[in-house]
């Protein structure tokens, strides 16, 4: 039978939310080279 009682886990290490991320990606600015206006479209 595994043993219930409640043990010391080892913190979890701080994970970015997904805000703060965009706010990174954001902040670093455009990606080098000229998009493509129509690479977003969908194909039919």
């Amino acid at each position: 039978m595994p043993d219930k009682s409640p043990h010391q886990h080892q913190a979890k290490k701080p994970v970015k939310t997904i805000k703060e991320k965009r706010a990174e990606k954001k902040a670093k600015g455009p990606v080098d080279g000229a998009p493509d206006p129509v690479a977003h479209l969908k194909k039919r």
